[in-house]
């Protein structure tokens, strides 16, 4: 058969800097049933005629594009079978179907079938690191959270190491809580042994780094420690994580945490407070704006305790204050924050000196 495996068009509305895991997994299976594939970056019209078309998603923001190339595909090649997949295809099914009908196929959640298949990166030469998931799902059920929807069950995998390609000099686990698997040392004796750069990019859950896990990661080549403090009741679980890192060695500059805003339960000076403390504490503050998971605009969504001036605000302090979108433990920054009486006081910004 004749393959299609179709990525949207990069652009504002569609943006990341990653390849898309799904469709090279997808081009590593069909290549070993003896399929023609070909990748494409949004539109494809050159007299290829495929069989099958597999169109990904991201987030639920990010809706437009894959309609557009949906809509293309869809006119253009009447007879192919369409498969949409994906972040925004799992969380919002409706959606398409209120658009496309029957026209398309939507596959929910991950593909077991490509799972544990090493993905084919040969069609992206220039990428030089490989995406792993070692564990799919999470224990936690956060409100907020998208996981309990994408990989509702927890799968734990004891081994990665066929997951790695020849020559790559970096690994990037993309496990949404790798510290519950049974299986944690295992994969790290693995990246070890491996001796590769190590990136636990959607962060380590603080409520389980116990003092064995802070030794075991000291061992690994990790130039950035993920945390997440996305409510306050997780305030004693990730000072302890904190500590416990350092102890081993690790300086605070190069701990990062995650640190949710607007989210529905939570309030700008919840936020503040989360804020205050990873800056007391030491460590680098990476505030992330919350998205809802429905298909509307990025950054339009305003939670019922918040106002979309004090969002802003946030937003002018990370481009302004901070570094690289984040508020690392600077002198400056920790005194402005840190002596601040409320959110407005804390995020407000000088007005420019006039010449």
């Amino acid at each position: 058969m004749k393959i299609i495996l179709v990525e949207p068009k990069r652009s504002k509305k569609y943006h990341t800097t990653y390849p898309p895991l799904g469709l090279l997994k997808l081009a590593a299976y069909h290549k070993k049933r003896g399929d023609v594939i070909r990748l494409v970056s949004g539109f494809c019209d050159d007299g290829y005629e495929p069989d099958i078309i597999y169109i990904t998603s991201l987030f639920t923001y990010a809706w437009e594009p894959v309609h557009e190339v949906i809509r293309f595909y869809s006119k253009k090649y009447k007879k192919a079978k369409i498969v949409v997949g994906g972040v925004y295809a799992t969380l919002c099914p409706d959606h398409l179907i209120e658009t496309f009908g029957d026209r398309i196929e939507i596959y929910k959640g991950v593909m077991e079938e490509v799972e544990d298949i090493l993905p084919d990166y040969s069609l992206v030469p220039n990428w030089k690191a490989s995406i792993v998931f070692s564990s799919r799902g999470c224990i936690r059920r956060c409100p907020f959270c998208a996981v309990p929807v994408l990989e509702p069950v927890f799968k734990p995998k004891k081994s990665i190491r066929h997951l790695i390609y020849p020559g790559h000099k970096k690994v990037i686990l993309w496990d949404n809580n790798i510290l519950a698997s049974p299986y944690w040392e295992d994969i790290f004796n693995e990246l070890k042994e491996l001796n590769l750069e190590v990136d636990f990019n959607q962060g380590l859950d603080a409520r389980l780094l116990s003092e064995k896990i802070a030794l075991r990661l000291k061992e690994l080549k990790i130039p950035l420690f993920r945390l997440a403090y996305d409510t306050n009741g997780v305030k004693n679980a990730v000072k302890s994580a904190i500590d416990k890192l350092k102890q081993v060695g690790i300086r605070g500059r190069k701990i990062l945490v995650y640190c949710l805003f607007n989210t529905p339960g939570d309030t700008p000076e919840g936020f503040l407070e989360r804020i205050k403390d990873l800056l007391d504490w030491g460590v680098v503050a990476y505030p992330m704006r919350f998205e809802p998971l429905e298909p509307r605009p990025k950054n339009t969504y305003i939670s019922p305790n918040w106002t979309a001036e004090q969002v802003e605000m946030v937003a002018k302090a990370r481009r302004v204050l901070g570094y690289g979108g984040t508020f690392p433990p600077y002198e400056g920054l920790k005194k402005k924050i840190l002596d601040a009486r409320n959110f407005e006081e804390a995020f407000r910004l000088r007005p420019p000196k006039r010449g």
